[in-house]
This record gives structure tokens, sequence and C-alpha cells, in this order.
């Protein structure tokens, strides 16, 4: 490959099942998105996806590429232990699974895992209140977010079944000193879970930038509303409705991923 030049892929369309092509798509997609957002981090952080079907199979990002340089057919795939278990020129990051792994282990529901590293989401993990109830994306949040205290670079296995109960039954988490993480059961759900909780981070950043003193934390009783309005709105719902638009973003502006 000349300097410069994008990697090139066979394409797998084709040679796997519409269910894990679609999959292998929609994945794409949300690397893409993190990467025109801005908020990935060289070649570090994942997203995975389980594929649809009876085995424990997941797709994960090639390590060595950009997340704007990912396709549908450069995902590997991979066992719930990070085994390979189809033929690609790439390997994957075992830090990055370790995280993974326990969750898609854990929690059924979680089909789709989403982590980041953003400025906004290690700096509000960092601050000892945490997430703090002063925007409506924060409201939203709140009531689905957990915590997990900082044990250093994800290698240690031990770590998983620590990581899986602070979690819960929680659709987002903020990893202290690291990051934030997100699941769904579809990478639309994932994603949106993750865009409020980024904007909130980011909104937190900015107002304290005012010093603490002088924030507005919202009322009481707007916490219930919210909160009720949220559940009724429903996620996949509201993420199902917000995901086409993203693709066609993602489609002027970051073209290639469905390849």
């Amino acid at each position: 490959m000349a300097d410069g030049a994008q990697p090139s892929f066979t394409s797998l369309k084709g040679q796997v099942s519409d269910a894990e092509w679609q999959a292998r798509v929609d994945l794409a997609a949300v690397y893409r998105l993190v990467a025109l957002y801005g908020w990935d981090d060289a070649i570090f952080t994942h997203v995975s996806l389980r594929v649809p079907g009876p085995e424990h199979h997941f797709l994960i990002n090639p390590y060595g590429l950009h997340f704007e340089e990912i396709t549908a057919s450069s995902l590997v795939k991979i066992d719930l232990e990070g085994n390979i278990v189809m033929e690609t020129p790439y390997r994957i990051n075992p830090a990055g699974f370790t995280i993974h792994s326990a969750i898609h282990a854990a929690r059924e529901d979680a089909h789709c895992v989403l982590h980041l590293h953003t400025d906004a989401g290690v700096g509000v993990s960092a601050q000892a209140e945490g997430l703090l109830p002063i925007s409506q994306n924060a409201l939203i949040t709140i009531p689905n977010l957990a915590y997990h205290d900082y044990e250093g670079i994800a290698l240690n296995l031990e770590e998983r079944e620590r990581l899986v109960a602070d979690l819960g039954d929680k659709v987002v988490m903020l990893l202290r000193n690291h990051g934030a993480l997100a699941v769904g059961g579809s990478a639309a759900e994932a994603w949106n879970s993750m865009y409020f909780l980024e904007r909130a981070c980011a909104q937190q950043v900015a107002a304290l930038s005012a010093g603490r003193e002088n924030i507005l934390i919202a009322p009481e009783s707007a916490h219930l509303v919210v909160a009720g309005q949220a559940v009724r709105a429903g996620q996949a719902y509201v993420a199902g409705l917000a995901w086409p638009g993203f693709l066609r973003k993602l489609d002027r502006a970051l073209p290639g991923y469905a390849s």
C-alpha cells in the first residue's frame, strides 16, 4: 500500500450471511461515526458487536487501523475468549476485548459494547462528583449510569467480574480516570446512549469553567420528570429514529464504511 493510500480489503459481502453482513455494516458505521465526531483515540478503544446466530461470535476492530479507515469487511470476527475465528490479516488488541468479553458474557442484552477515551468523558470520569444533573442530557443519562474504579490498563482478567458487578443492569458507565462505556441491544442503541453521555460530559466540562460554586443543579422535581419522560420515549424507539439520520450524515461526510 502506498503511503497515504486507504487500506484495501476483499469484500466479504456474499461470503457471510446477510445477517452478519448487516452487523458488519452497522458496526463499521459506529466506528466511522466515532471518528466523525472526533471521539476516537488513534487505534485505541473499541466497539464490539455480536454476530447474529447461535455461536457467541463477535466483531471488533482490526488493531492498527484508525476508526475512519474501518470497513464492514475489515472487521475481525472472534469468539468470547478473543480467538480469531475467520481468516484475516489483522490481530486484535487483547486489552480491548477484556472489557467487552466480560459484558457480552454477563449481559445477554448487550449485543453492542462501545468504549471511548474522549477528553470530556475522561474529564468527568476523573471528577469526584461524577456526572452532575446540570443539563437535560445529564438528566436523561444519570438513571442509567454506573461507575467503575480504575484498576490499570484492562489486561487483568480478574477485573472483569468487578466491572460487570459495577455495571449491573445499567446501559452506560464512566470508568474512573479512564473513559466511558455504553451497551445496547443494537449498534444504534449503544451509539445513541453514548451520544447522550458524551454530550452531557462535554456540557459539564464547559459549565465547570465558571467554577463549581457557580454551577446550577437542576431541581430534584425535574430529575424525576425527565427520567419518566425518557422511559416513556423508549431507548430503542428513539435510537431507531435517530440512527438513519446519523447514517445519512456519515454517507455525506465519511462514506465507504459499507464495503
